[in-house]
């Protein structure tokens, strides 16, 4: 039996097809900055939860993370989770031993549509240049559905290698001043 060459590639189509959901993830926008400085998190949400709408975005903020201040966005509730740092922090300043941990939007999203959630940061001078920066996310869906961004590779890996791979920051050396 001879394969028709449209329907090869039909079916090599549906294959790649298959295969999207396991890259389609919440990701950062900007997938780098300098330690010592504040930062835009922008995290893009490509879709729901096999076909369900999202609910809830849960962002859980790392050690090092500080004065976080997340956006709010229409038609959505807005909450914070506060609790206290792993130490403290001198932001320009001020002392800081506690702050925001998690940042939780409930809404409504559609799973044929996108969205992105934002807030801003300060990324502390303890953080570690040339290392990667990971911040999970939970996104609820309809029906108790879930999808959980909350894997952080391991020592040699990458998130490509991973199903649920966690949002993740490249921390750049700081920026020098200028006079």
């Amino acid at each position: 039996m001879t394969l028709n060459p449209l329907r090869g590639a039909l079916a090599a189509c549906a294959l790649l097809a298959m295969a999207a959901p396991a890259s389609a993830h919440t990701t950062l926008e900007t997938q780098q900055a300098p330690v010592g400085s504040t930062y835009k998190a922008v995290l893009r949400v490509g879709h729901g939860c096999e076909g369900a709408p999202t609910l809830k975005l849960r962002v859980r903020i790392p050690d090092g993370v500080i004065a976080v201040k997340p956006m709010p966005k229409s038609g959505w509730t807005l909450e914070t989770v506060k609790g206290a740092f792993d130490k403290a922090y001198d932001y320009y300043g001020t002392g800081m031993s506690e702050g925001v941990r998690e940042i939780v939007w409930t809404g409504n999203l559609a799973d044929e549509h996108y969205d992105e959630f934002v807030f801003r940061a300060y990324l502390t001078n303890g953080l570690r240049p040339d290392t990667m920066l990971y911040f999970p996310v939970v996104q609820e869906c309809e029906g108790g559905k879930a999808d959980r961004w909350i894997e952080i590779p391991a020592e040699g890996k990458s998130a490509d290698d991973y199903k649920h791979p966690a949002p993740g920051l490249k921390l750049l050396a700081p920026k020098a001043a200028t006079h």
